[in-house]
């Protein structure tokens, strides 16, 4: 069994979380720049084995597409062509960036790392990656 990989995808940054070898524990792993996200997928993918992809869906309040929306599909259909063999699934990422920020809050991360975005961009991907895993 190959693990899951899931991504907080942004026009800047893009936050990783990947599971265990078998798929039950979803931990973060990084945050890349957006323009370097493929080649670290790639040099990724080369080492480990992974079943999907999962991609965080931006929607608003009333599940409708947001202004990000057709750049994280555009992202979507860019890895489709470059890693035709793997799955790609979206989750609903609403909240995952507040619940990610009030995550690190409640862990005691000190006032000056609370701004540091990786580590937000990084657990909203953990998030997006457990609720798909629990679905």
């Amino acid at each position: 069994m190959g693990r899951i990989i899931a991504l907080d995808y942004g026009t800047k940054r893009v936050g990783i979380a990947i599971t265990d070898e078998l798929q039950m524990i979803a931990s973060g792993l990084c945050t890349v720049t957006a323009h370097n996200c493929i080649d670290f997928l790639t040099d990724y993918f080369a080492k480990e084995s992974v079943d999907c992809l999962v991609i965080g869906l931006p929607k608003d309040l009333k599940n409708n597409s947001t202004d990000s929306t057709p750049y994280v599909k555009g992202f979507a259909r860019k890895l489709r062509k470059v890693f035709p063999m793997l799955d790609i699934h979206y989750v609903d990422e609403r909240f995952t960036s507040k619940i990610a920020f009030q995550t690190l809050l409640d862990s005691g991360l000190k006032k000056k790392d609370r701004k540091i975005k990786h580590l937000i961009d990084e657990v909203s991907a953990t998030l997006i990656l457990q609720s798909y895993m629990e679905q």
